[in-house]
């Protein structure tokens, strides 16, 4: 890892123009600080080499190799991290502290922790899992024991409160005694009924069995005999204990969570339906035989069945087991969908009646978090679970009353459109008995605090986005990332738990990530910039503490191409009182105030519908960066919008595409093109669109919806009909197609390809198990019968939903710089 002077200076030549934090004293800011708004990056980047497609598209490794992954050490004298070999998918794993930087061998790297570790309370101890097996090291010390050596994997690790050392594994849970080494079974949880023992004869043909034939009634009493010998056994000798759980046949487990005390046990499991795990078949026509492997893939949201989960309270020390009733919730059994469904009924003729009837719950299993859904306090004496609607409307957050095994409804989160899938941390403070958590609530994601008894108290507000919370062992203070000062910078702050009074960590202006070290006083920070990767460095963690790189990993042959970095400006939108805020990429020869609208342009659509991409950080699409840069040397303005529906913007913004995809998006779009024709000297006449996965979506809806705002456009492995896209992401936003038809029809691009009349690339990989192939096929199908001539379709064979290959990136590029050159 060559540490380099240039990759310093270039970084410290990309800091944001402009751009100063206002530290405040209190969360009463209510819009973003910013200096000025429509300048946040410098034009252009330091080197002299121009770029070209080949090299934009090549294997990243030629960019250098970011840090991955990076962790603190037990004691918080070092960070920890993974970094790529060249050429090769293996990571090889980077300490750097005292001395410097080190790698770490092989044979070492059970020793080095991990970024998921626990500690004991008194700080003394550190106890991880390498490769399934626990280890506990002495931090004092540095003395390493390993604990299990086993071919099940462990998981959940936990310190207990008397001291021991608890983990699962394969749906058992032991604790381990870290003075004698005697390992316990506090619980085995098995998905079958229970044994019934013994049976006694029920029959008029048992009993006179029994009564007739010696060797019948002999086995009987033997068996009961046995049964008898066991139960006293176990009563009478307390070295043996027998902890099984049955949870009844077809169940499946989903979670499980013991309590710090050791005493009490959590679960939640759901029936066990196989068929809701694949129903479609993804054909793989390159293989290593050379026959069609045919793939099994997930679900579509057409297709899906409701879900729901049982929430079991097993007692262990009474062996006590309770489901715990949904009932209590409030809202537990609202119709929330009949206005939705009312609107449906009348366009088909018919008439909807409202009805009252349990929805079905189940626990928010966000695969954005690294938190379970069930959350003990300290002492384990209370535990709070957050459950979902299946609807997507609702969100709860309840504690258990174990003395009544019922739910108590803590925070409801209603939404009329969905409630988020992100924002959903959650926890306890460790010295009394406080939630904390986050709510869109007000509009924008924000923390709270509320006592069980008591009212929640907002700890953060304002017209920014509060996320990743760390809780200090004091319960002083959280720390989270947030962007304040403008809605595409990230900083670290904190927040005093008590007094509400915020204090900037960071000021850094660009995309800033963070982690406490285990003794709190330093943060591990990861930052980027636009036009420079992701590095790390340490800062103290206090106010105005100047932040320390260690990692210097950006290759020179990056560092030396001329690559015109956008500034971020913000559109003013027709439709909404916020802008549309976007990257704007001017061409290397632009000159301010130029006119006669010569210029082309290109407006590119970033996928996921929810992502932001007009932050000023190093962004996903790091290959369209330097595509985007190289048309802007050849004269092109190039903008990037964080359309609505992005992420970053509040929950109004991330909301405004319920029941209609696509037409919010393409507004802004619109709006996008006219700022570029009255600002930057663009030809409305010569500007074509393009993107991926959801930026392809976006495409077909503007070339099918607003045929003359784009002269050409191509769409990426694109979605063309939402029926058949994954339910996950899509019930969130059109509900489902058995009860909101209208929003699938009116948002799905299939249903207005007539309106095509312009120039279209399709690029379609084959084995995308996100966007299936099928969405393509059905499309041009669809233009094969509509008798379209204006379009061309590009298959990848080998590509799965991101493309791998170099030479499938630099295949699909060439031919949207061709349908731009012909074109526009």
């Amino acid at each position: 890892m060559k540490q380099s002077l240039t990759s310093l200076a270039v970084a410290s030549a990309l800091f944001l123009a402009g751009c100063q934090v206002t530290q405040t004293s209190n969360n009463k800011s209510t819009a973003y600080e910013t200096v000025p708004p429509a300048v946040m990056a410098s034009s252009e980047a330091t080197g002299t080499e121009s770029i070209s497609l080949e090299q934009a598209m090549a294997h990243p490794d030629w960019l250098g190799r970011k840090p991955e992954a990076a962790f603190w050490s037990a004691d918080s004298q070092s960070v920890l991290f993974k970094q790529k070999q060249v050429g090769s998918k293996l990571r090889d794993t980077f300490s750097y502290g005292e001395k410097g930087l080190e790698q770490i061998a092989l044979s070492n790297k059970h020793q080095i922790g991990a970024d998921d570790a626990v500690y004991s309370r008194d700080g003394k101890l550190q106890a991880y899992l390498f490769s399934g097996n626990v280890f506990v090291k002495d931090i004092t010390t540095n003395q390493v024991t390993q604990l299990t050596r086993s071919s099940q994997k462990a998981e959940q690790l936990q310190f207990l409160t008397n001291g021991q050392l608890a983990y699962a594994a394969d749906n058992t849970f032991y604790a381990i005694d870290l003075t004698s080494g005697l390992t316990t079974e506090l619980a085995k949880l098995i998905t079958a009924n229970a044994p019934k023992g013994v049976i006694e004869p029920l029959s008029y043909l048992a009993n006179e069995q029994h009564k007739l034939i010696g060797y019948v009634a002999l086995q009987h009493k033997n068996a009961k005999d046995a049964q008898s010998r066991k139960e006293a056994l176990i009563a009478q000798n307390d070295t043996l204990d027998e902890n099984l759980f049955y949870l009844g046949e077809g169940q499946r487990i989903v979670e499980t969570s013991l309590s710090p005390a050791g005493d009490k046990l959590i679960v939640a499991t759901t029936k066990d339906v196989p068929e809701r795990s694949a129903q479609d078949i993804m054909p793989n026509y390159v293989t290593q035989d050379g026959n069609i492997d045919p793939v099994k893939a997930r679900s579509r949201v057409a297709d899906n069945k409701p879900i729901e989960h049982t929430l079991i309270f097993i007692d262990l020390n009474t062996k006590g087991q309770h489901a715990l009733s949904y009932q209590s919730l409030p809202g537990f059994d609202e119709d929330v969908l009949a206005e939705v469904k009312s609107e449906n009924a009348r366009a088909q003729g018919k008439t909807y009646t409202s009805k009252k009837s349990p929805r079905h719950i189940a626990l928010i299993l966000d695969w954005a978090w690294d938190q379970s859904a069930i959350q003990w306090n300290a002492q384990g004496s209370e535990v709070a679970v957050m459950v979902e609607a299946w609807d997507n409307k609702d969100r709860w957050i309840a504690t258990v009353d174990f003395a009544n095994n019922k739910l108590v409804s803590q925070h409801r989160l209603h939404d009329k459109a969905w409630v988020n899938y992100t924002h959903n941390d959650f926890g306890w403070l460790n010295h009394e008995d406080t939630l904390y958590y986050l709510s869109e609530e007000s509009g924008y994601s924000h923390l709270y605090t509320k006592p069980l008894e008591g009212k929640a108290t907002q700890l953060t507000s304002g017209k920014y986005e509060v996320s990743e919370l760390t809780l200090t062992k004091d319960d002083s203070a959280i720390y989270f990332k947030a962007n304040i000062k403008h809605p595409g910078v990230y900083e670290i702050y904190r927040v005093n738990v008590q007094s509400g009074e915020l204090e900037t960590l960071t000021n850094l202006n660009g995309m800033t990530d963070y982690v406490l070290s285990p003794d709190e006083s330093k943060l591990l920070l990861t930052h980027s910039k636009i036009a420079m990767p992701p590095e790390l460095f340490i800062a103290d963690a206090k106010p105005g503490s100047a932040a320390e790189q260690i990692t210097h990993t950006v290759s020179e042959a990056f560092l030396s191409k001329k690559l015109i970095t956008p500034k971020v400006v913000a559109v003013p939108s027709s439709h909404t009182d916020q802008p549309i805020y976007a990257k704007v990429y001017y061409p290397a020869d632009y000159q301010e105030g130029e006119q006669g609208n010569t210029r082309k342009a290109v407006i590119f659509n970033h996928g996921a519908g929810y992502l932001q991409n007009s932050h000023m950080g190093w962004s996903v699409y790091f290959r369209e960066f330097m595509f985007h840069s190289l048309l802007a040397s050849e004269g092109y303005v190039v903008m990037d919008m964080d359309y609505r529906a992005s992420k970053g913007y509040g929950r109004d913004w991330r909301t405004a595409i319920y029941r209609h995809m696509g037409k919010p998006e393409i507004e802004d779009l619109a709006d996008g093109v006219n700022w570029m024709v009255e600002n930057v000297n663009v030809d409305k006449g010569a500007v074509g669109t393009y993107g991926g996965s959801y930026g392809g979506f976006m495409t077909f809806m503007a070339l099918f919806t607003q045929p003359e705002l784009f002269q050409a456009g191509a769409a990426l492995r694109p979605v063309t009909d939402w029926a058949y896209y994954n339910d996950t992401y899509t019930s969130n936003i059109l509900n489902r197609p058995a009860d909101d038809p209208i929003a699938y029809r009116r948002s799905s691009p299939i249903y207005f390809a007539e309106g095509l009349n312009k120039p279209m690339l399709i690029n379609a990989p084959m084995i995308d198990d996100n966007v299936f192939f099928q969405d393509v096929v059905r499309l041009v199908q669809r233009l094969i019968e509509l008798e379209k001539e204006n379009y061309e379709t590009a298959i990848y064979p080998v590509e799965p939903h991101g493309f791998v290959q170099p030479s499938s990136w630099l295949d699909q590029y060439r031919r949207i710089y061709k349908l731009f050159k012909e074109n526009l």
